[in-house]
């Protein structure tokens, strides 16, 4: 999938995101769509090359992540690249609407969370 292509596949993303309180739509270093709440990543596309085209990354707990790495492995995965971080990778064509909405809400809590604690200096290079 190109650019443009998965730039267009985020737009339900973007749509269920930005339902969610205080969630923005921006781009990423690379310029690609990411939602951010409070200048928190909560989800966006993929920028790494180990990705496969058009994946949604969304923060996640490891925990999380493991369970639905079980339960789903056609939809979640996760690269070596990203693995230290807190996200899972999804593939957009598996995930319904309403699935999407739920795995954006725990992002958004997440991020919620993040944004509230005092800032350290740096950033999360896998996932901004």
């Amino acid at each position: 999938m190109k650019k443009s292509g998965a730039t267009a596949a985020f737009n339900m993303v973007k749509a269920v995101g930005l339902t969610l309180p205080e969630v923005e739509a921006t781009t990423n270093w690379a310029g690609l769509p990411v939602l951010k709440v409070r200048g928190c990543f909560v989800a966006g596309l993929a920028s790494h090359r180990s990705a496969e085209p058009g994946t949604l990354v969304v923060r996640c707990a490891l925990d999380d992540r493991e369970r639905f790495l079980e339960d789903a492995p056609d939809t979640y995965y996760v690269t070596d690249y990203y693995q230290p971080y807190p996200v899972v990778l999804v593939r957009l064509p598996h995930l319904d609407r309403e699935a999407l909405r739920d795995l954006l809400a725990v992002s958004w809590r997440m991020a919620m969370e993040k944004a509230r604690r005092p800032k350290r200096r740096g950033r999360e290079p896998g996932i901004q």
